[in-house]
């Protein structure tokens, strides 16, 4: 969702439609060669639509799904995920660990200047991290995935050296992910609400830049001629509000968007219908689930959650509302993760109302007249908000009528998605709540759940458990890989009994790409609008 943690965090974790805007191409550079027929041209714009105005900021509290692709494209970090979706140079071109794997020092690219035209240094990277991450008054964006991180060092200034309180193997990894390095020359004096930066023209490091914001409307980005890469070769980017959905795809079959996430499955068929678009499925480091707040003493109980992921029929959801284009959930490994993650927890916890009703009955929960569980006199009853955004309204529906059936009431509260992010995510005012999680190419989850990230950060249920963060902080020190795997193997089990989020199913992204346009790398487009410097439009 988000976030993140795809996705909130990812978690809370995410969803954008791209599309290609005017047919028009502009002639390549100055004395450049005529290109060979197929031969990446220069020219053209494409159009992102996202469902609320963005926060230009990848660090600031309030940038989610809405900001996130942009942010991507503006904000180049220290490393970036690789066309193997292992981290890949950035700003960054290289780094190393000392030997006792507590440092780790970057070697940054020489030259690189803001599109301000001022030099970009160490310095930049030193402030971001120290002056903002690592603060913990200013609630950075993000901010627990750096728990390991003591201080960051401006060695000279193309170096910098990350020290470290615990080994911390995923670094790399989750500096690839939405930690966008951010000028200090421009935001030393209030980093994270300067709203000229944050909702009008930031100055940034990536293949393009921000040349107009209007609020309610859209983003326009065009090529920076200050970046360090070869020049872009689409004119323009341009990301517009766009929140329903149906309207995505209605411009992608009239053929004005060129490639989108296509979170309607059930659109799937009518967008094969057209000779123009393919559809293609991919699995995804994203997991969606059921947060019940831990501060409500309903929910601690083991025995009442469990009873929630028994009584809930994920495979039902799976096949209406994703069209097949998934699988169950039981912990936050996710298939994608080959090398991690046990098939064999797959069959834990299936659909049975009857072990539900049992569960709860152990827990104290007895029907009352009205066949409605109730406990010391008191109702099982209680309220789930809802963002208002691609399917979280109908699989809040289908939970709702699950748990019906074995005498518990989910009242549905509906809310605009940048409300509910305010509420649920920032304030943590929510009993209960349904959304996702994205989150790096790494089995490293722990600023996920680990107790220091409870009421804050993307641990949004609040849960503590000192056996779980034992077995994190192992995954996050592990020396090799095999060691790797056996810890996560452990700590998928044991998320899989415990349940600090109710795990309902691991997604399948499914992705829609026009035949005009060209050069998009084959990974999921949340990590392909990295490499939009190399997208072009085909002359049609």
């Amino acid at each position: 969702m988000l976030r993140s943690a795809r996705s909130l965090l990812t978690i809370l974790a995410i969803t954008a439609v791209v599309a290609a805007c005017g047919p028009s191409q502009t002639a390549a550079p100055s004395g450049a060669p005529a290109a060979p027929a197929g031969a990446p041209t220069y020219g053209g714009t494409v159009t992102i639509p996202i469902v609320a105005d963005p926060t230009l900021n990848p660090w600031s509290p309030n940038a989610f799904v809405e900001s996130l692709f942009v942010n991507r494209i503006l904000f180049d970090g220290l490393t970036k995920p690789g066309k193997d979706l292992a981290p890949a140079a950035d700003l960054a071109q290289s780094w190393t660990t000392s030997a006792d794997g507590l440092s780790w020092t970057f070697k940054l690219r020489s030259g690189v200047k803001w599109s301000d035209g001022q030099p970009f240094s160490a310095d930049d990277v030193a402030f971001t991290f120290n002056d903002i991450v690592l603060k913990p008054d200013l609630g950075a964006q993000n901010r627990g995935n750096f728990s390991a991180v003591k201080s960051v060092t401006a060695v000279d200034p193309t170096t910098v050296r990350f020290d470290l309180s615990r080994k911390f193997s995923a670094l790399a990894s989750y500096l690839a992910y939405n930690a966008g390095i951010v000028p200090k020359h421009v935001l030393q004096a209030d980093p994270l609400k300067t709203n000229s930066f944050n909702k009008g023209t930031p100055v940034s490091t990536g293949p393009y830049k921000v040349e107009k914001y209007t609020s309610g409307q859209s983003v326009s980005l065009v090529r920076n001629d200050s970046y360090f890469g070869p020049k872009p070769y689409l004119d323009r980017v341009v990301f517009t509000v766009v929140p329903d959905a149906n309207t995505q795809i209605a411009q992608a079959l009239s053929g004005d968007i060129s490639i989108m996430i296509l979170d309607d499955k059930a659109a799937v068929s009518r967008v094969k219908s057209s000779t123009d678009l393919a559809v293609v499925s991919r699995p995804l480091v994203q997991y969606y689930w059921l947060a019940l707040n831990q501060t409500d003493p309903r929910f601690t109980d083991v025995k009442v959650r469990q009873a929630f992921v028994q009584a809930i029929d994920r495979k039902a959801i799976i096949d209406s509302v994703e069209h097949g284009y998934g699988s169950v959930a039981n912990s936050a490994i996710t298939p994608a993760l080959k090398a991690y993650y046990d098939p064999s927890l797959s069959s834990k916890y299936p659909y049975d109302p009857e072990a539900a009703k049992k569960l709860l009955g152990q827990a104290g929960w007895t029907p009352g007249p009205n066949g409605v569980l109730q406990k010391d006199g008191k109702p099982f009853q209680f309220t789930m908000d809802v963002g208002q955004k691609g399917i979280l309204e109908p699989v809040n529906a289908l939970i709702q009528q699950d748990l019906k059936k074995v005498g518990v009431v989910a009242d549905l509260n509906p809310m605009e998605w940048n409300a509910y992010i305010q509420k649920v995510v920032v304030q943590r005012n929510y009993t209960a709540t349904v959304n996702w999680w994205t989150y790096p190419s790494d089995p490293d989850v722990f600023p996920y759940y680990a107790s220091s990230a409870a009421g804050k950060g993307f641990n949004i249920p609040g849960y503590k458990d000192p056996k779980l963060d034992d077995l994190l902080t192992q995954g996050q020190t592990a020396a090799d890989l095999a060691q790797r795997k056996a810890v996560y193997k452990q700590v998928q089990s044991y998320m899989a009994d415990t349940l600090p989020y109710l795990f309902l199913w691991y997604p399948e992204e499914v992705d829609v790409v026009s035949s005009s346009l060209k050069g998009v790398p084959d990974l999921g487009l949340r990590d392909a609008v990295q490499y939009i410097g190399e997208w072009w439009l085909a002359k049609k």
